[in-house]
């Protein structure tokens, strides 16, 4: 499966020679390699969304001054719960 927002973060974790985090980011990649038939391929972006947005989470807390890792986490934020929302299940309202 092919999300933009791997590339960008990926592109990222090299500028701040974070080896370590790309290799668990690769790793993670071939978990889900596949399941796009099993899941649906909404809910396997969902999920890679919501590991990139953790992994900046952690980036921002290492490096606070970082102005990318910012913005680039509340982008990945902001697509991350909107996808989220898309798959809720709605709920039943009471009939009364």
């Amino acid at each position: 499966m092919n999300v933009e927002e791997v590339e960008r973060v990926r592109a990222l974790l090299k500028e701040l020679n974070e080896e370590t985090l790309i290799a668990r980011l690769d790793a993670f990649l071939r978990f889900n390699e596949g399941l796009e038939t099993k899941k649906g391929e909404d809910y396997i972006r969902l999920s890679i969304l919501s590991f990139l947005e953790g992994l900046l989470m952690s980036l921002k807390i290492k490096y606070p001054e970082n102005r990318k890792i910012k913005e680039l986490y509340e982008e990945i934020r902001a697509k991350r719960a909107e996808l989220d929302e898309l798959l809720r299940k709605p709920k039943m309202q009471n009939i009364q």
